[in-house]
């Protein structure tokens, strides 16, 4: 197996996960807070990045907010942020509104004061009755929302001609308390309901990409999140770098099984290593051994063995799911260790 001074020998100085980028689009939870607390050193690591010249973007699915209100959660967090830095699937829902149903239109809600707000900047007509014959329902999350909204939207949409737009899927939102039900159930709901599917504008759909690297002018950006089946796969579909960082929903277990479409192009512990170089992977000639800073893998038949687990945990991560991406097989199909998963 190559050893690590060699590669950097062969492929130049270690890059970090910033160098080279113009903006950083960030998601929220497990990413720059956790309920009410900030993530460690999160408010840290992007200010000083924010002082390098890298402007910082923030990118939610979260429906339920305004642009205005994150923003001020956020700033007393410790981070540098005016309500032009955040995204919200909200915007992105808007902008997919205008290809569909003409101006002004009458749009059933379903959801908070964040969707609420950017239809009404948008000039469309707000309703929350199916009877006022609405040209398109849009459903975003709310910790209010009732089955009697779930039944208007249900109602609007007996008829086919009505659009229908969800501001994202997600299944599972984080709380103080732990995980909850999420947006992706209340569409669920409605799609058992009226048998179709909606439009959606948040992560991992393009449309909120779109939007983030046109409003920043983006040429080098840096997708990071705490999640592989928005966060990631949304960058990916895009053709976006990303970093997943280990604060928030998926951890060790959810990195190693990561389908082809959901792999990030790094793996951090925490946004600290944003800044720090990010070691190149030493792969043998079979591929059936990877190191990763002094963290060994290697593939024994179905068997995946820790040879060496180095001196940080995150690079035995980096190094295994190296070993397991390039298999090219599922997860399932091989013995992987606990420890690994933890």
């Amino acid at each position: 197996m190559p050893s690590e001074r060699g590669l950097r020998g062969l492929f130049g100085k270690q890059r970090a996960p910033l160098d080279g980028v113009d903006v950083v689009l960030a998601d929220l939870d497990g990413v720059l807070y956790a309920g009410s607390a900030p993530i460690p050193h999160a408010a840290d690591a992007l200010n000083a990045a924010q002082d390098a010249g890298i402007r910082l973007g923030c990118l939610t699915n979260n429906a339920s907010r305004t642009p205005e209100s994150v923003a001020e959660q956020l700033t007393e967090l410790g981070f540098r942020v005016r309500g032009d830095d955040i995204v919200t699937s909200p915007q992105a829902a808007v902008r997919i509104l205008h290809d569909l149903v003409p101006g002004g239109s009458t749009v059933l809600v379903v959801g908070g004061d964040g969707l609420v707000t950017e239809l009404g900047k948008a000039g469309y007509t707000v309703t929350r009755s199916a009877e006022d014959s609405p040209a398109a329902v849009v459903q975003g999350f709310a910790q209010d929302v009732v089955w009697t909204q779930l039944a208007e939207a249900s109602f609007a949409l007996a008829d086919a001609d009505v659009v229908w737009v969800a501001t994202n899927t997600d299944w599972t939102i984080p709380q103080a308390r732990g995980i909850a039900p999420g947006n992706g159930t209340l569409v669920s709901a409605v799609h058992t309901a009226v048998g179709r599917l909606p439009v959606v504008a948040g992560k991992p759909e393009r449309p909120m990409y779109d939007l983030a690297v046109e409003r920043f002018g983006a040429k080098s950006p840096l997708a990071v999140g705490d999640r592989l089946d928005t966060d990631i796969a949304g960058a990916v579909r895009v053709g976006m770098a990303s970093a997943l960082v280990l604060t928030g929903i998926d951890r060790a277990k959810q990195v190693l099984a990561a389908k082809k479409e959901e792999r990030p192009t790094y793996v951090l512990s925490d946004l600290r290593e944003l800044s720090e170089p990010y070691p190149t992977p030493s792969i043998s000639r079979s591929g059936s051994a990877v190191e990763v800073r002094g963290a060994a893998v290697r593939l024994d038949g179905d068997a995946v063995r820790i040879v060496k687990r180095g001196e940080k945990e995150i690079d035995l991560l980096r190094a295994a799911s190296t070993l397991i991406w390039n298999t090219g097989r599922p997860i399932f199909t091989l013995d992987v260790p606990e420890e690994l998963y933890a």
